[in-house]
Order: structure tokens, then C-alpha cells, then sequence
């Protein structure tokens, strides 16, 4: 093991223990049964998702030993379901108002029953999908899909991580024909302060001239970044010109969460 693969290895091993105490703070607000403790959850969520990106996009490419690989996405698997589950629950809150007491019982037993879970069904998953990987028939068919989806312009789902997936799938499922996210370094605000510490810029465009549409979809990935915990600012709406019969719209969200870029 080389000297950069001990050492990230270790330190993915840190945060994974760091956020056991997470884990005990989300399940002792659950257990107050209170849906105004949902903004609290939602910050927690945020935090425990941010270690997560944090493990897949700098430490995790660089573990090359198969049982640590194999210990490490079992574990990240239960994180992955488990903000999942906490995302649902926050936008339950924010839609309904009021929850029955046994959907803060399911969430509970679901963090009391982590250390079963990646035992018997993480586990077994992650094993398929590194045997899969690792296996060079599987290996040639994975890189055909792959190909076969770079050229339909699908890519995003297979290269992106867990938050800039879901923000894709959710401004695509508002009506959002593109969606592309930008590195501060490539994009210009007049005015920086707008928002804190402003990291990416969300851009979304339709293939029409329907502004409210267009709204909805700055609406719901705001709406979905602030339940993670982060700040979200929709700017101005614009004309753009896509060949010469048609318009369409586009519109930016502007976050201080640090997201895989697309350029």
C-alpha cells in the first residue's frame, strides 16, 4: 500500500467514525417526535452529506486494496439511503405539516439497524458491484453502456456524486431540457455577497419561452438545497438562442455547496 493510499484510507476511516456521533444526534432529535426539530435534522443531514462527497470525490479514487474498497462503500452505502431517508423526511415536513409517529419510528430503527444493514444487504451489494468491476467481460460491457450513454448525453448520472445527481434528476423532473453545473472559477456575479461563500452555479434551460415553468424549476432546486443545508439564490432569467427557430430560457441558481462541476 502506497504511502497516499494509507494515508487516505485512514482518513476516510476517521470520518466514518466522526459521523457515528451524527448519527446519535439524528436519532435523539427523531426521538423527540417534534417536526420543528426538522431544520435541525436537515443541518445534520447537510454536514453528513458533505463528508460523504467529501470521501468520494478525493480519498475514495485513490484506495486501491479490495477489502478496504469493500468495507468503505458498504459503509457509504448506508449513508447514501440514510440522507435519502432524511431528505424525504424534510420535505415530508415542509408538505404536510405533520407526521404519524411511526415514520419517526422507521427512521430510528433504520440507524439502530446500520450495523445489520451493511452486514447483510450493503455488503453483498457493494461485493456485486466490485466483482462486476473488476471482472474484465463486465469490465468491457460496463465501458460499452458508458460510451453508448456519453453519446446520448446522459453521462451526468454515471459521473456525478450522490448531490449533483439528485439536483439533476430534480431540475429534469421539473422540465428542465439541460442542466450543467459551473466551479465559481467559471462563472461571474456582479455582485459576490449575494450569497456566502458562493462555490457553484446551477444552470438550467428549457426549450421554450414558458418563464413560469422556467420557475418552477429554480423554485424546486433551491427549495432542495436549502433542506440540505445549504444557502440557494435564484438569479436572473434569461433569453438564449438556440438555432434559428427556436428560443428558450435559462436560469441560474447560485449555492455555496461545493459540487462536482461540469466544467
Amino acid at each position: 500500500m502506497s504511502y497516499i493510499e494509507e494515508k487516505y484510507t485512514k482518513k476516510i476511516y476517521e470520518i466514518l467514525e466522526n459521523l457515528v456521533s451524527t448519527e446519535e444526534d439524528i436519532k435523539e432529535l427523531l426521538s423527540e417526535k417534534n417536526i420543528k426539530n426538522s431544520v435541525k435534522i436537515a443541518k445534520l443531514c447537510a454536514s453528513c452529506n458533505k463528508e460523504i462527497n467529501l470521501i468520494l470525490k478525493k480519498y475514495y479514487p485513490e484506495v486501491k486494496s479490495l477489502d478496504s474498497k469493500l468495507e468503505i462503500k458498504s459503509r457509504m452505502k448506508f449513508y447514501y439511503d440514510l440522507i435519502d431517508k432524511l431528505t424525504d423526511f424534510v420535505r415530508n415536513v415542509d408538505e404536510f405539516r405533520r407526521l404519524d409517529e411511526k415514520y419517526f419510528d422507521s427512521l430510528i430503527e433504520f440507524i439502530e439497524n446500520k450495523a445489520d444493514l451493511i452486514k447483510e444487504k450493503y455488503r453483498n451489494i457493494s461485493t456485486n458491484e466490485l466483482t462486476a468491476f473488476y471482472d474484465k467481460k463486465s469490465r468491457e460491457n460496463l465501458e460499452r453502456i458508458l460510451e453508448q450513454n456519453l453519446a446520448q448525453r446522459e453521462h451526468q448520472f454515471f459521473t456525478m456524486g450522490p448531490l449533483e445527481e439528485e439536483i439533476k434528476k430534480i431540475g429534469r423532473i421539473a422540465g428542465a431540457d439541460d442542466v450543467l453545473i459551473f466551479s465559481r472559477e467559471r462563472f461571474h456575479v456582479k455582485d459576490m455577497k449575494l450569497i456566502e461563500e458562493p462555490n457553484s452555479l446551477i444552470q438550467y434551460s428549457i426549450y421554450s419561452m414558458d418563464e413560469d415553468k422556467l420557475k418552477k424549476i429554480g423554485h424546486e432546486i433551491r427549495t432542495f438545497l436549502i433542506s440540505k443545508g445549504y444557502e440557494a439564490l435564484i438569479l436572473l432569467v434569461e433569453l438564449i438562442d438556440l438555432d434559428m427557430d427556436r428560443e428558450g430560457l435559462v436560469g441560474n441558481v447560485l449555492t455555496n455547496a461545493e459540487l462536482l462541476t461540469d466544467f
